[in-house]
């Protein structure tokens, strides 16, 4: 019997290479381990529906064990794999067993970044990734009212909205002097700050946490670098994640701070090896990388790594898109606003109902929106065909923007 491929990972990219293998007409023998013990699952609603009950966990689930056996997918849940033998072509199992691969798929994906201060192991201190970490959040938050939140970014702002849904007093602290500062600009930052004040959320910004205080085992405080104090009955950590490339690297495969080089079509430096989604960085044509924590970048470098597989080219080149829900305000970005010089505005920020276009050198790069969906879909097409509105265009709500597209 042929060797199968092999795809380590049973999250949205590991999924979606499976899948995409056979829909490019692979008939051969696929094989996907997971490390947890759950089919593949949706992880955005972990932050938001899912801990507020408005999702079951079956809603979760992306395909069931009998749908992936359908598709003459085999599905092995709560696999690890210790090694990788590149030029025996076999992967070592914890278990002590070993499995042969006609080719692999890195799709190891990432974890949270774990809080490295005193105090931070202790039992009520929390990261926010994984189903499993969810559900100890979930079996907690109604014996807790005081909720510090340890990190100002997507994952901690969305779980802040949700705890304040629930009653709960927030508080959180981020380093930096502006919230999300990795992924929006200063304008959107400043109108998120304003939006969880609004809502209850105490906001500590240049908050350099320096230890937890605690008793038996769990965390009462947390205590800043500059002196204060922040009492807590549960501590949520959402300071980032870190790309389970160990695998690769002990493997020999080129990495970059920790994750898995590739390029646009998924390859590594090994050429029967692909890997995507969180645990991939991509090397770009100038030499610089990108790195790209979504749902859409695993999905599109999912079909990359199956079709690299079978010996074709599919780049991912779309512009990438992200999406963020916080109590009724959705957020769409679509590009990347590195090195913007100019922002222009569509609708109006009072209403919570606008869009900022951003612009580089007259060129249209990235576009936010709020509560703006009839701006978001035709802003993906317009930057996937490098096209750019006037801005007196993009200002304009009657101006359509699919007049652009035509």
């Amino acid at each position: 019997m042929n060797a199968p491929i092999v795809i380590i990972g049973a999250g949205q990219a590991g999924l979606q290479t499976a899948e995409a293998l056979r829909s490019e007409g692979h008939d051969g023998p696929v094989l996907m381990l997971g490390a947890e013990a759950h089919a593949p699952y949706h992880r955005p609603p972990l932050s938001k529906a899912y801990l507020l009950g408005d999702y079951a966990q079956a809603q979760l689930t992306i395909r069931s064990p009998q749908a992936l056996e359908k598709k003459h997918i085999e599905f092995r849940p709560g696999v690890t794999v210790s090694a990788i033998d590149r030029a025996a072509r076999q992967l070592k199992l914890a278990d002590g067993s070993s499995l042969e691969y006609s080719g692999l798929c890195l799709a190891t994906g990432a974890r949270a970044r774990p809080l490295p201060v005193p105090g931070g192991a202790c039992a009520n201190v929390l990261p926010l990734r994984t189903l499993d970490d969810t559900q100890r959040i979930a079996a907690a938050l109604p014996q807790v009212n005081q909720v510090v939140v340890i990190g100002g970014g997507f994952i901690g702002l969305e779980f802040a909205a949700v705890a304040r849904k629930l009653g709960k007093t927030v508080t959180v602290l981020e380093a930096a002097p502006r919230l999300m500062a990795r992924a929006v600009t200063p304008a959107l930052s400043d109108f998120y700050r304003d939006l969880h004040r609004a809502h209850g959320v105490a906001i500590e910004l240049d908050a350099q946490v320096a230890q937890l205080a605690e008793q038996d085992g769990r965390a009462t405080a947390v205590l800043t670098t500059d002196g204060r104090v922040f009492p807590a009955d549960l501590v949520i950590v959402g300071i980032g994640i870190l790309a389970n490339g160990e695998l690769a690297q002990a493997a020999g495969l080129e990495c970059e701070r920790g994750a898995i080089v590739v390029d646009a079509c998924a390859r590594t430096n090994d050429a029967a090896i692909v890997a995507a989604g969180d645990c991939s960085v991509q090397r770009l044509a100038d030499g610089s990388f990108l790195r790209l924590e979504s749902v859409q970048n695993a999905v599109e470098q999912g079909k990359s790594a199956a079709a690299a597989l079978l010996g074709r080219e599919r780049p991912f080149t779309a512009a990438p898109w992200f999406w963020s829900d916080q109590y009724d305000v959705k957020l769409q970005m679509t590009g990347l606003a590195a090195g913007v010089d100019r922002t222009v505005w569509r609708g109006e920020i009072e209403t919570h109902k606008f869009s900022a276009f951003h612009y580089r050198a007259g060129r249209l790069i990235a576009v936010d929106s709020i509560n703006r969906p009839q701006d978001h879909l035709p802003a993906r097409k317009l930057l996937d065909r490098s096209l750019t509105p006037t801005p007196e265009q993009a200002a304009d709500i009657d101006f359509a923007l699919e007049r652009l597209l035509a």
